[in-house]
């Protein structure tokens, strides 16, 4: 008894730690049975296992070394804070792993993702509580957000976290700026906020705009002039000082295609996809889903959006309680507001900077923080109709869970005509109705609580804390044991041959030549730290993307030339049948068997050309444009790529005269239909032996000795004290410079903005780059 009342007291007097501690026991709950599973790693699936655990690992690495400016082993090359600024750069959980070992990293991930559920509870209820008269309410709210279906369904992103962390502390500091009239607060949360995660402050910031304004439009707060110009002093103030990471990311992002589509016509307006809206709306009254595979809307195009706002136990119970009550204010304008955003592309698209690429939802938990003061105000207020509240939230739960599970549908054969009917519309049925008998047993013991144990206040917080920890551990344990087990063979391949295998793959040009991967997770080369020819990485140089598409090619191609451009020595692969045809023969031609070591089998490319090689010929990319896509990574090996301006430049190496580019251009705005200039490129031949050959001569004109180092690489070549110029496949962007014998040198490339001697010594990333060389 006296342990009850000990347990009370605690309970009573510290709710901040209540909130953090129910935070962290419940999701120890839930990731501890993983861990065990996977010898002490939390293991997920698909983009977990391929991107999380070895960006924290090799980052990680990486800062321990010094090199904090490039990253050799991102793709063909990357910059270091450009690039990962997005995944963990500002993180404190990431930052914490410095002062510990690289091979502790890997098993940092589970109990970093337990306090970052906790730190969840524990924000949520510091905002939380300005609202409520028990700042018990404030823990329940706490729990609520911390385990709502957007912060389940995103266990798939490890990185997301952090933003539902700083964010309910935001809006605490806008509450205090405004309220208390306290300074300094707010700049130090939005510099918070946006060093943490750039694109979720993006979002962040225009929610905090319509919060600012609904506060103010609804008399819940005076506005003067001078407060009005603090207000944006502060916000500024905080957004100049995350300067140092903010401005080299947004000069190294603003290439990339993801940010290149903006709304336009009646896309603006409502979504192409009509089950979006029946998603959107049951993603709130039913447990989130996995990321990759909606289930209730199977053609919704929504993989990985984040379309999930559930709040276990209580659902949408609460909101519409309050919704209901008879005092309008501004929680309420504001969610219906939201509903607005949320049900129209162009306003969706807003916290994203209007991006309309793809659809994401990736703010609801900023939606879902608001639906949760709603809960626990109504949850608080004795006026709050719960009958009328539970016959609406059982009710469309009701409407949907059967439209869905019971509507006919009719399937088609091969030849588009009618083959069977079957009953229902979802992909998984077992799993559908296991998200209906979840969300039904859900607002049945809800209402439970409400008539057994409303009238005792303490009891009634008790039974609803307990209530919505163990509908948490049902449902997300379901969802989380189901992600576990979806990669369940990459999982023990990537526990036993790459977490903690860097230094298992002893080849002694491993770390300056690069390597390719069949057949294995995504990212290995990140796993073994070592050069590969590319990453699944959304925040990579952009003049990657653009050199693939400059030869009608992805990034995931299987273009055998283009493993001799990018000077790609081995072939990892975990099965020989993957890269072996049954006649033995190999399915890139030029490559031979090497050893086998741990769970992989090593290829060697028999025609691997060193970093770094001259040519001796040359072609313009107004004759690059004239060759058939199929045909253009082979032309990069049989000549170097050159804007028509420096091929004019460079006329004593290239041959190029005024006449000649002249003629180019003119060729080429007359879109090639009277071609004038006569191209060299008109005589390659191309094939398999070409290929050889081509690799042959350029691996005679490459340098004797390359290495990567924390600033970019050191290359020796044999020039014969001839100018020339010399090829890297590197990207480049403005930032670089290069030397020779100690003397800075111009860098010639691609697509670049302008062209201009860098004296700059910081890097960052923007296409492969020919360099000028005398002598080396």
């Amino acid at each position: 008894m006296n342990k009850i009342n000990r347990l009370k007291n605690l309970y009573g007097k510290h709710t901040g730690l209540t909130a953090f501690l129910l935070g962290l026991l419940v999701s120890a709950l839930l990731f501890i049975p993983i861990i065990i599973q996977n010898n002490g790693v939390f293991m997920y699936y698909g983009d977990f296992n391929a991107q999380e655990i070895p960006f924290y690992q090799m980052i990680h690495d990486s800062l321990q070394s010094g090199n904090v400016n490039w990253s050799s082993t991102t793709d063909l090359g990357s910059a270091t804070l450009a690039s990962y600024s997005f995944y963990l750069i500002g993180s404190p959980f990431f930052l914490f792993t410095l002062l510990f070992p690289s091979r502790a990293v890997p098993f940092l991930i589970g109990p970093l993702f337990m306090l970052k559920f906790a730190f969840c509870s524990l924000t949520a209820y510091i905002y939380l509580k300005r609202y409520v008269k028990d700042p018990v309410y404030a823990v329940i709210g706490g729990l609520l957000y911390a385990f709502s279906g957007f912060s389940i369904y995103n266990i798939f992103f490890f990185h997301f976290h952090e933003p539902m962390i700083f964010f309910p502390l935001l809006l605490y500091c806008v509450d205090e700026f405004m309220y208390n009239d306290r300074r300094g607060i707010l700049a130090a949360a939005v510099f918070a906020c946006c060093t943490v995660n750039y694109y979720f402050f993006a979002g962040m910031a225009v929610f905090t705009a319509l919060y600012w304004l609904m506060l103010v439009f609804t008399n819940n707060y005076k506005l003067t002039l001078k407060r009005l110009l603090l207000f944006v002093f502060e916000v500024v103030l905080g957004v100049a000082a995350t300067a140092f990471i903010i401005l080299p990311t947004i000069l190294f992002i603003r290439g990339n295609p993801r940010l290149s589509s903006l709304p336009d016509g009646y896309n603006s307006l409502v979504y192409d996809a009509p089950q979006r809206y029946w998603y959107i709306i049951l993603s709130f009254f039913f447990p989130p889903e996995l990321a990759a595979e909606p289930n209730f809307a199977p053609d919704v195009n929504c993989n990985w959006a984040s379309v999930s706002g559930w709040l276990p136990l209580i659902g949408m119970t609460g909101v519409i309680g309050y919704l209901q009550l008879k005092k309008r204010d501004w929680i309420k304008k504001l969610i219906l507001l939201l509903i607005v955003f949320a049900l129209v592309p162009v306003l969706n698209s807003a916290f994203q900077l209007l991006n309309a690429s793809i659809f994401y939802a990736r703010w609801y938990y900023m939606l879902v923080l608001i639906m949760v003061l709603a809960t626990v105000k109504a949850l608080e207020n004795n006026d709050t109709d719960w009958n009328r509240a539970l016959c609406w939230s059982g009710g469309i739960t009701a409407v949907i869970a059967l439209l869905i599970g019971l509507m006919p549908e009719s399937v088609l054969d091969d030849n588009d005509k009618y083959d069977y009917t079957k009953i229902g519309l979802a992909d998984n049925f077992p799993r559908f109705w296991i998200y209906v008998a979840v969300a039904v047993v859900s607002i049945a013991a809800f209402a439970f609580i409400i008539y057994f144990f409303k009238k005792s206040p303490r009891r009634f917080s008790f039974a609803l804390i307990a209530g919505i920890i163990l509908i948490t551990l049902i449902s997300s344990t379901y969802i989380v044991e189901t992600g576990n087990r979806m990669d369940g063979g990459n999982n023990k391949f990537t526990r036993e041959n790459l977490i903690g295998a860097s230094d298992s793959v002893k080849l002694k040009d491993i770390k300056s030549a690069r390597s390719d991967f069949m057949g294995v997770i995504d990212n290995a080369g990140m796993y073994l730290n070592i050069p590969s020819i590319r990453a699944f990485h959304s925040v990579v140089t952009p003049s990657i993307m653009k050199f693939y598409k400059s030869i009608g090619v992805t990034r995931d191609t299987d273009l055998y030339s283009l493993r001799g451009l990018f000077s790609c020595k081995y072939l990892f692969c975990d099965k020989s049948e993957k890269f072996v045809r049954k006649n033995g023969k190999t399915k890139m031609p030029g490559w031979s068997y090497l050893k086998k070591i741990k769970g992989y089998k090593i290829y060697k490319n028999d025609y691997y050309i060193p970093m770094g090689f001259m040519y001796d010929t040359y072609l313009t990319m107004f004759e690059l444009l004239d060759i058939e896509d199929y045909y253009k990574a082979d032309t990069f090996l049989k000549a170097m790529m050159l804007s028509g301006t420096d091929a004019l430049k460079y006329s004593k190496i290239t041959g190029y005269s005024k006449k000649d580019v002249e003629t180019l251009r003119h060729d080429y705005k007359a879109k090639q239909k009277d071609k004038k200039f006569k191209s060299k490129a008109d005589s390659f031949v191309y094939g398999k032996y070409n290929y050889f050959d081509d690799c042959e001569k350029l691996r005679k004109n490459s340098c004797y000795e390359f290495k990567y180092n924390n600033e970019g690489f050191t290359a020796k070549i044999n020039n014969k004290g001839e100018d020339n110029l010399l090829f890297f496949s590197v990207p480049y962007d403005e930032g670089w410079n290069a030397y020779v014998n100690g003397k800075e040198t111009e860098i010639v490339s691609l697509w670049r903005l302008r062209l201009t001697v860098i004296k700059r010594a910081v890097l960052y990333s923007n296409t492969f780059l020919p360099v000028s060389i005398q002598e080396l």
